[in-house]
């Protein structure tokens, strides 16, 4: 059998709200990878293999999956449906890189080399 599970994995750190089934309410956790069907993911949640759980991911939405495995404080989620985790990386912002309308007088004046006339001595 091949190991194929670090094919297309995607390492960064995000955070993400993982809803336990049955659980009260979301947990904030931080997704250490992330990859078309899976993630890897570290948090302050008890959970165990094949609990069934759903994870908000920015950008993506909710994901159902189940706990492949669990080791301390880390854990792996096997999504239920392929998911495109580029999507993950994109710019929450939109994509307006212009300053705001509060900073753009200051960003187009022209500030030389301070005046030594408007100074006041101490």
């Amino acid at each position: 059998m091949v190991d194929t599970r670090n094919l297309d994995r995607d390492s960064l750190f995000l955070l993400a709200d993982l809803s336990v089934s049955g659980g009260v309410a979301p947990v904030r956790i931080k997704v250490r990878n992330l990859s078309g069907g899976g993630m890897m993911a570290e948090g302050p949640i008890e959970v165990e293999r094949g609990m069934q759980v759903a994870v908000d991911i920015r950008n993506i939405g909710k994901v159902q999956g189940t706990v492949a495995w669990v080791q301390g404080r880390r854990f792996g989620v096997a999504f239920a449906t392929e998911i495109d985790p580029k999507l993950a990386r994109v710019q929450v912002s939109g994509g307006n890189r212009e300053a705001p309308q509060y900073a753009r007088a200051a960003l187009s004046a022209n500030y030389g080399a301070p005046s030594t006339a408007r100074m006041r001595k101490i």
